[in-house]
């Protein structure tokens, strides 16, 4: 696709003022060194860049570094990517003329440096990080160094309810992947759509379980005024003070159950979720891969087919670790049925005591009005809680069969 294309020249009047045109069919490719420095790149790269080959070659890849994208950010790539990881992310580049182009990089470690294959973002996560973005480069204006700022992204994400950039970068790749399959008019294939069947199962998980925490502090203060009641009922409060230490007992034991699920980064939730994020980052990395061998195959230069075979290799390595992470979903999956049954069992005996406590209030006459209060609130508080159980069961369901099925078509 050429500077003529009449799709770029449409394009070009809806881009912001500054802003380089590219397809979203276009992606752009450069290998480097350890160091950096630009070893090879492909025509779209060159084109969009406003940079002749020749320019381009031996030169430092920060050439094309734009100020509006954070120190921050690179210094954590290149950390990320000298510990032998890959990592996605958004960059905004400057060409040679000035003007901007944003893409979204996958880079990974090569034999001898590293190897990025980028596309052209426009998922409404990316309009969040051009915020986010501002913000740090403000901060590092102000004297943050790229250390702290990489710390201070992380921490900004997390208070976006991105709990590491891992799962970060998996959730945004796996929406630009979404979003461009719409402005390509391309359907996404079905490890794709299970994938992301199974992530929003699991953060849906985590909004029910939130809720049902909720739940849980609008009843604690339940076994206390049972309490208080018994006292003033004197003799006649015995049974309903030995029903408030059992009701409190039962409620800690939820509570606790609730926490070892939820807290900590190697909690049961935290193993589900980040092997799902894991699984469907690495499957989008392969398939951006496998696509920039076909962009890849058209061009030419000393060290195409070495490139082209560096990917493919790639691609398959990252599928192969995708259907490695779906093992510890399914894994933990499982330990998420059982641990549910425990959960019930404690369902089961709050509805023993809010029994209990109908037949005491009957027993008490008008003395046991204040009781029935507190019968109805554990009526709709139990209520809740025995909903939101049931809906984290039917999304560990959708969990467990859709890792069922892709391992089936591993």
């Amino acid at each position: 696709m050429s500077q003529l294309d009449p799709e770029l020249v449409a394009q070009a009047r809806r881009v912001q003022p500054g802003e380089v045109p590219f397809d979203f069919s276009e992606m752009f490719f450069s290998r480097t060194d350890a160091r950096g420095v630009i070893e090879a790149g492909n025509s779209v790269f060159c084109r969009v860049s406003g940079y002749e080959w020749d320019q381009m070659k031996g030169a430092p890849h920060k050439i094309v570094r734009h100020p509006d994208t954070p120190r921050g950010l690179f210094h954590l790539m290149w950390a990320r990517l000298k510990a032998g990881e890959t990592i996605g992310a958004y960059v905004k580049n400057r060409a040679q003329d000035g003007r901007h182009y944003w893409v979204f990089a996958v880079a990974t470690p090569v034999d001898g440096g590293y190897a990025s294959a980028r596309i052209k973002p426009s998922s409404p996560i990316f309009e969040e990080v051009q915020a986010l973005y501002a913000d740090l480069v403000e901060k590092e204006a102000a004297g943050l160094t790229p250390e702290q700022s990489a710390d201070l992204l992380q921490a900004l994400l997390a208070e976006k309810g991105y709990a590491s950039y891992d799962i970060f970068q998996g959730v945004a790749l796996a929406a630009e992947a979404q979003y461009r399959a719409r402005k390509l008019d391309r359907t996404l294939d079905l490890a794709h759509k299970r994938f992301a069947a199974m992530s929003t199962a699991i953060f849906d998980v985590a909004r029910e379980t939130a809720e049902m925490t909720e739940a849980f502090k609008a009843i604690r203060t339940v076994p206390m005024n049972m309490r208080i009641l018994a006292s003033r009922l004197e003799n006649a409060g015995g049974p309903i003070s030995a029903i408030s230490v059992n009701y409190g007992s039962m409620l800690d034991e939820m509570a606790t159950w609730v926490r070892t699920f939820m807290d900590g980064s190697d909690c049961a939730f935290a193993r589900i979720r980040d092997a799902i994020v894991r699984g469907h980052f690495l499957t989008c990395v392969a398939d951006v891969q496998v696509e920039m061998v076909a962009q890849l195959g058209r061009e030419s230069g000393d060290r195409v087919e070495q490139d082209i075979a560096a990917f493919e290799a790639q691609s398959t390595l990252f599928k192969a670790r995708a259907t490695e992470a779906l093992s510890v979903v399914e894994v933990e999956a499982a330990r998420l049925s059982r641990s549910v049954l425990d959960m019930k069992r404690y369902v089961t005996g709050l509805s023993s005591t809010r029994m209990m406590c109908k037949i005491e209030s009957a027993t008490l006459g008008g003395s046991g009005d204040s009781l029935a209060g507190i019968v109805d609130q554990l009526d709709a508080c139990q209520d809740e809680i025995e909903s939101r159980l049931s809906r984290i069961v039917e999304l560990n369901a959708v969990i467990q069969a859709n890792t069922g099925m892709l391992r089936a078509s591993a």
